[in-house]
């Protein structure tokens, strides 16, 4: 099988969204250098080129927004950069949505629209709140479709972890911080250069207690959480044409509560995710061609100690482990002026394995055992892909034509308690494509236009599946299944002057073929996999921007600096055109219809003893749609089983002071949330009075409030030294 991918708030709020889409993202503080415009990123086109001749949005999360920022997961930090929608079910567990594209709810890698990366391979997760961002240099998103360079899962997007390494990192740093609920964090790094060897040596970890939700509501029990990471990149310059780098990373979140839509105060996760890179990159003499050879082998493990009264389980374990080898070979040919082409090479071989089990509430607690939730299989694939750019005019015109054929194959592989069991393997193909350019207008001024592609692969639970869920209904596979796709068609500019950095994009994605799970007809609890008929649709604008306030207007008094920014988005148009009969709304589900992170941060550098700034930032979390999976009890009732609840836009607002208390010694203050909000990014059922979901479906044993709220007002303080 081939194909081509085709493809209320009040008003105060909107008014004060686009008020702060004006003032400004990418704070950076800079009183010189290069702009925005001309930032090198990698992502995009799978090597470093500047921002000017990139025809896709590339959002930049750099290491000085990490090092300021109180985030605890990858999560968190881009949830405070506005990069799209994460649903934050429990403190290790996330979905995305960015233009439309959304990850699967437990962050399974192979069943994800949004391709989570790290150092530019698949991470073998989407589930980015496993990670953390200790030993995170720069993350760089790529808003869109992006399967060319990156193969299958980049439909909606592409977030790329760039982890810190001997020739990014220099020095040596140790930091501890504390907090509300017994937050206790550590965290260190060494990194430097020995001749022609160069090391980077991190190491994290930390713990908190069940927070408490803000005003109304109470103890959150089953949200806490402990995590821990070590990461080691070591490079060498074998000559002035050639390098090896290796990297070996092991990260995670463990004993992590997970209260889930019953609200339960027993179930617990434990994800982890480690991963060995070994990359050669090597140039001719001349420049006339460069080379990249990437080999790398990924272990993604889940543990779900999990239980459902209403499923008549006192124990459900689930385990899910996902090993990936590949190698990416890319060459990158110069051959005349003006021209790049890059080839690419990617072989890839995955291994999934899953086991469950299962005890019954009552004693002897035996009970009929029943597959996995993931069906076991293997993937194998081969793609091949060439992405040529022309620059034309002195580089002021630059345009690009990307191309991908992949072929692969998902067998089935025995799995436990599966009945019906398949056997055999389903093969595949998928081509896709991009194509664009870039007009560099003025010195200051560039513009982009480009459409681009992407696709999905079914999964062998997609296509062979018979799996019981944890509250008791049945899911089958469907082995007719087509992939999915997406197409994309963008226009954007960029601008950049005297200390403004704007990027602004005009976009609209359609998801096509979609994987869902469709009740079958005359059955109680019973579905099947199909292929949705109906696309998604979203139409948007997305702007990023940041302003030097003090470069702007000529001043620089007495070391101050002052600096304001902003990120936001407004999909004026989503449209579920797939949406079950019986829904009241074609809105797409789990999509921000707006969302903003507003911010300023000013201070003093030099002329005071103590060096200090201090930062305001603002999280408007826009209206989103859900279909809950949560029982609710409202006025009324729910009108169906496919009753789509609005979530009103909501304010979430963060400050922090630092100082240097000497040279290389910072002290910290923050406060999180401080308005106390008691709200949450995706549940309806909030703990706070009156409470609407149904009491008698909960998994409390008892204990701890029911309802999912995010955490209220938090202090963190914290103390760092740079030697």
């Amino acid at each position: 099988m081939s194909f081509l991918v085709r493809g209320r708030q009040p008003a105060a709020s909107l008014i004060a969204f686009f008020c702060a889409a004006t003032s400004p993202a990418w704070s950076q503080d800079r009183t010189a250098g290069p702009t925005i415009l001309d930032e090198i990123v990698v992502t995009s086109t799978g090597r470093p080129e500047p921002r000017s001749r990139i025809t896709g949005t590339v959002q930049v999360i750099d290491s000085e927004a990490i090092t300021r920022s109180n985030a605890r997961s990858v999560t968190e930090l881009m949830a405070e950069n506005a990069v799209g929608f994460f649903s934050e079910w429990s403190p290790g567990q996330t979905s995305i949505n960015i233009r439309g594209g959304a990850s699967d709810g437990q962050g399974k890698d192979f069943r994800s629209q949004v391709l989570v990366l790290i150092n530019g391979r698949r991470a073998g997760t989407a589930n980015i709140s496993k990670l953390s961002p200790a030993d995170v240099e720069r993350i760089e998103v790529i808003r869109g479709p992006a399967s060319v360079i990156y193969g299958s899962g980049a439909m909606g997007g592409v977030v790329n972890i760039i982890l810190r390494n001997g020739r990014n990192t220099a020095g040596s740093t140790a930091e501890i911080q504390g907090g509300s609920w017994g937050l206790l964090q550590g965290r260190g790094h060494t990194a430097g250069q020995r001749g022609p060897t160069d090391y980077y040596i991190g190491l994290s970890g930390g713990r908190r207690d069940s927070y408490a939700s803000g005003a109304g509501g109470g103890l959150m029990a089953n949200t806490q959480w402990q995590r821990l990471g070590v990461t080691g990149a070591f490079g060498h310059q074998l000559n002035d044409l050639n390098r090896i780098d290796v990297t070996v990373r092991s990260d995670g979140i463990y004993d992590a509560g997970f209260r889930g839509s019953s609200w339960s105060t027993f179930n617990r996760d434990q994800r982890t995710n480690a991963s060995f890179d070994f990359v050669y990159a090597g140039r001719t003499a001349s420049d006339v061609a460069r080379w990249t050879s990437h080999s790398y082998l990924v272990e993604d493990q889940d543990i779900f100690r999990w239980a459902s009264r209403s499923g008549g389980t006192r124990l459900d374990i689930n385990r899910r482990h996902l090993t990936i080898m590949g190698t990416k070979l890319e060459p990158i040919f110069s051959l005349f002026p003006g021209n790049e082409l890059l080839l690419g090479l990617n072989l890839e071989r995955s291994w999934l394995r899953s086991a469950r089990y299962r005890e019954a509430i009552t004693p002897p607690y035996t009970m009929a055992q029943v597959a996995p939730q993931d069906a076991n299989q293997t993937d194998s694939l081969m793609a091949f892909y060439a992405e040529n750019s022309q620059r034309l005019f002195d580089d002021r015109l630059v345009l690009r034509a990307g191309l991908r054929h992949t072929r692969g194959s998902t067998s089935f592989d025995p799995t436990p308690n599966l009945a019906n069991q398949q056997s055999g393997s389903r093969p595949y193909t998928a081509t896709t494509y991009t194509v664009g350019g870039t007009v560099r207008a003025t010195e200051h001024l560039s513009f982009r236009t480009g459409v681009s592609t992407g696709f999905r692969a079914p999964t062998a639970t997609e296509l062979a599946g018979d799996y019981t869920v944890l509250a008791g209904g049945q899911i089958f596979g469907n082995p007719n299944l087509r992939p999915e796709t997406s197409r994309q068609y963008e226009i954007g500019g960029t601008f950049s002057w005297n200390g403004l950095n704007i990027d602004a994009a005009l976009f609209q994605n359609t998801i096509s073929h979609r994987i869902i799970s469709q009740r079958r007809a005359g059955t109680l609890n019973v579905s099947d996999y199909v292929n949705n008929p109906g696309d998604i649709v979203i139409r948007g604008v997305e702007l990023q921007a940041s302003l030097d306030v003090l470069r702007a207007v000529s001043a620089r008094p007495a070391g101050w600096h002052w600096s304001v920014f902003a990120n936001g988005g407004y999909n004026f148009d989503m449209r579920d055109f797939g949406a079950a009969t019986t829904a009241n709304s074609r809105q797409v589900q789990r999509a921000y219809k707006y969302q903003a992170s507003i911010g300023t941060r000013f201070g003093q550098r030099t002329g005071v003893d103590i060096p200090w700034t201090f930062s305001v930032t603002g999280i408007l979390r826009g209206p989103v749609w859900y279909d809950t999976e949560e029982t609710l009890v409202i006025p009324a009732g729910e009108a169906s089983s496919s009753y789509i609840h609005q979530k009103p836009a909501f304010w979430v607002w963060n400050a922090r002071l630092e100082g240097e208390l000497r040279k290389g010694l910072t002290a910290y203050v923050a406060m999180n949330n401080i308005f106390n909000v008691n709200q949450h990014a995706l549940f309806i059922a909030l703990d706070q009075q009156p409470f609407i979901g149904n009491a008698s479906v909960s998994n409390t044993n008892g204990i701890g409030n029911m309802g999912n709220s995010m955490p209220g007002r938090e202090i963190v303080v914290g103390l760092k030294a740079s030697f």
